[in-house]
């Protein structure tokens, strides 16, 4: 009887939540019409994804790679802390994001007007004082059945002026996600020292045991199986630090997501006015790290940025920031087409600002986040909404 009634609870409380949600998307609906005519100037069509063929311009995203040593990586729990797993952060929770009901005003507009949100939370206000939001990734990226071992994850970065971090969310019980912070580090002196990572977080792919995070100075390498747990450090009770790194001759990857519509799997960037992508290594010995060299696809695009990027297959979705409301385009090398906010021709109905943009393919949702707002949609009402 005690599990029914817990069962009706959770019923009870989602039927509220999805009456929250429905109302904000009402709302924001009605402040779309209102948009004024100077910001809808902003919706200027980018057109067709152009082919970069050119070997100038494809060797600006050629990729070399450094990974740290081994007996570096191996010198660090001395200095830092031991070993844990992914399964020990999240048994440690620091904190609860909120739900929509308990969000502001401010943090609910942060939600797309159309299409709307199936899920929503707040982050707590005094745990990212002073800490500028980021990427997120999911166990979704990780591995194709959504899960790392019997876990459902998140991860959210955030980057202030002690360095960057990434909440990790236990996201087994959507009704109620807890989070614990991993500061992200970097290897110095051979692994007998060490500093933060202080750059935003703009990218950020987990995939299979690596997370991928884009820097000011290149994309950053990170194990999974190397969160350590901090002894006598301020901030964080956890960290990472970095197995490697990549960079670019010439471009600089901002945006990042994962696509598993391809063979192999491929990380797709984007950074200025390109998008690209490379593909995963297939050697066993080389899990979650990038096959080197050329990028096997690249287009010059005009939609401005920055901002997210996702592609699927031969789609490619990008987000543009807006002073009020923001766009998100789907773009092909036939056109480009942007969500809507209803039955009229508004096309400002994107969250305002958005830095990734994560799919979780065994659910069909997209995950992303605008401030401390942290959000999730099916894909296929993206397509459904696109006119």
């Amino acid at each position: 009887m005690k599990q029914h009634r817990g069962r009706h609870r959770r019923r009870k409380r989602g039927r509220a939540l999805r009456g929250v949600l429905a109302a904000t998307a009402l709302a924001l609906t009605a402040a779309a019409t209102m948009i004024s005519a100077s910001q809808a100037t902003a919706d200027r069509d980018p057109g067709a994804l152009k082919p970069l063929t050119s070997r100038a311009e494809l060797n600006t995203l050629r990729l070399h790679e450094d990974l740290v040593p081994e007996r570096t990586l191996d010198r660090l729990p001395a200095e830092l802390g031991r070993p844990v797993g992914v399964g020990a952060v999240l048994d440690d929770a620091e904190g609860t994001l909120r739900d929509p009901a308990d969000c502001t005003a401010t943090e609910r507009a942060a939600l797309p007007v159309a299409p709307a949100a199936t899920h929503a939370y707040c982050w707590d206000t005094a745990d990212t004082r002073g800490l500028r939001s980021g990427a997120v990734t999911t166990s979704g990226d990780a591995d194709d059945d959504g899960r790392w071992g019997e876990n459902r994850v998140v991860l959210s970065a955030w980057s202030g002026g002690k360095g960057s971090r990434v909440a990790f969310v236990d996201a087994n019980d959507l009704d109620r996600l807890r989070y614990t912070w991993v500061r992200l580090a970097v290897p110095t002196d051979d692994g007998r020292d060490w500093r933060a990572l202080r750059s935003a977080v703009s990218g950020m792919v987990w995939y299979q045991d690596k997370l991928l995070v884009t820097a000011r100075d290149g994309l950053y390498v990170y194990d999974m199986h190397r969160v350590l747990r901090a002894t006598g450090a301020d901030g964080p009770r956890f960290v990472m630090p970095a197995v490697g790194a990549y960079r670019t001759a010439g471009e600089r990857p901002v945006g990042l997501s994962l696509d598993r519509g391809t063979s192999p799997d491929s990380l797709v960037a984007r950074g200025g006015d390109r998008l690209w992508r490379y593909a995963f290594s297939t050697d066993p010995g080389r899990t979650g790290l990038l096959a080197t060299g050329d990028a096997t696809e690249a287009y010059a695009t005009k939609a401005e940025g920055p901002g997210g990027v996702l592609s699927y297959g031969s789609r490619w979705y990008l987000t543009q920031p807006g002073e009020q409301r923001g766009l998100l385009w789907r773009q092909s090398t036939s056109g480009a087409e942007a969500t809507r906010c209803g039955s009229d021709e508004t096309r400002l109905c994107w969250s305002r600002k958005t830095a990734s943009l994560s799919y979780w393919q065994e659910t069909g949702e997209v995950w992303s986040q605008s401030g401390r707002t942290l959000f999730s949609l099916p894909l296929n009402t993206i397509d459904r909404s696109l006119g």
